[in-house]
């Protein structure tokens, strides 16, 4: 009989994203093949603990609009600290009431963090120092989309389009009252999108249509991340796009494009409309886009995903202009509930949501660890 694989699911984290990264874990451990894959649920607690949790999918669900999250206390998970042999797993050790439980093998990471602490790199950066295959983008690739202004920096060296903006930290902000800031916004065009730099879910994010708003807008930036950006807002379609690898040195796949859509009673697609209900939002899959502009968007989506050095999956998304593609950012881990856009771009292209896992997972487990 064939070994399963044995594949841990971290989830939670200390980002303002935890809720939704325990529902994303929900929606996962309701699809995973468990007849292929023996399933460790760990959640990181918002303090940064490792916690042995349930792998019931019911456990990690929105309840009356409220995101499910990792309990603060529970058995604890210990990592391994010394380099993983090829073949052999991670030796996992969980803590039960003091006392150390019989080793637990995982062959496969499979990071379902959303934001800092997680998709960021860091997370990635541990793996690596044990050789520890897991699913995603690499430390360089998951640092730099995490970052909205280096996203940019980036895109814009490979001679792709970005919205013109500046990033400002919050020290040189308070150091000059916030002059630079002022005058940097004013050679831009209104309205104003600003952003925490490193997080997600467009949380922390305002727009804003008048200077006179931006103190409070970038006060509320601030809240999540010191660094800041601020973008003059685009005209054009939000498009977004579905990116896999074929094999880990292979070729390069891209899903039809979706859109979404905004009613007039939402200022533009925030966390609440995101994950809550607020407000009129249309999802349309595919979006009925123009054949040359289906066509460019996928080619903008591959060249971004090659311009970062992505690995893995990714979700590209752009605004389709009247002259053009402009790129809005790269999601390294996007959401993935059976109903978010990443995974059902792929089911339109034929990909089921379980078919789906089992080709990231199985990337991640044949993918050269250490330096590739």
């Amino acid at each position: 009989m064939t070994q399963k694989t044995s594949l841990a699911l971290l989830f939670g984290g200390r980002s303002s994203e935890h809720g939704i990264s325990c529902v994303t874990a929900g929606g996962i451990l309701a699809a995973i093949d468990r007849d292929r894959y023996d399933v460790t649920a760990i959640g990181i607690t918002r303090d940064g603990r490792y916690l042995h949790v349930s792998d019931d999918p019911a456990d990690w669900q929105l309840k009356d609009g409220v995101a499910p999250e990792v309990p603060s206390s529970g058995e604890e998970v210990l990592l391994p600290t010394g380099k993983v042999e090829a073949g052999q797993g991670a030796q996992l050790r969980i803590v039960r009431d003091g006392r150390l439980l019989p080793f637990k093998r995982v062959d496969v990471m499979f990071p379902l963090l959303h934001g800092p602490y997680g998709e960021d790199g860091t997370i990635q950066g541990l793996f690596d120092l044990i050789d520890m295959p897991y699913v995603g983008a690499g430390v360089f690739a998951s640092a730099a989309c995490q970052d909205k202004h280096f996203t940019k920096v980036l895109l814009s060296a490979a001679g792709l389009r970005v919205a013109d903006g500046f990033m400002i930290h919050e020290d040189d902000y308070r150091a000059d009252g916030g002059e630079l800031a002022k005058r940097q916004a004013q050679e831009l065009t209104l309205p104003l999108f600003v952003k925490p730099s490193r997080a997600g879910s467009s949380v922390g994010v305002s727009r804003v249509t008048d200077l006179s708003q931006l103190e409070q807008a970038l006060e509320t930036a601030f809240a999540e991340d010191p660094r800041v950006l601020v973008e003059a807002g685009v005209s054009g379609r939000e498009v977004e796009c579905g990116v896999l690898q074929e094999t880990p040195r292979g070729g390069i796949m891209t899903t039809l494009p979706g859109e979404v859509r905004t009613g007039d009673d939402l200022d533009f697609y925030d966390y609440e409309s995101k994950y809550f209900g607020k407000g009129t939002v249309e999802i349309e899959v595919p979006a009925r886009l123009e054949e040359t502009q289906i066509e460019q968007v996928r080619a903008v989506a591959e060249k971004a995903f090659r311009a970062v050095g992505l690995e893995g999956l990714a979700r590209v998304d752009v605004f389709v202009t009247d002259d053009g593609i402009v790129v809005n950012e790269i999601n390294t881990m996007p959401g993935f509930t059976p109903f978010s856009m990443f995974p059902v771009l792929w089911a339109q292209m034929g990909l089921s949501y379980s078919e789906l896992l089992t080709h990231l997972i199985e990337l991640a487990s044949n993918r050269r660890t250490g330096l590739r």
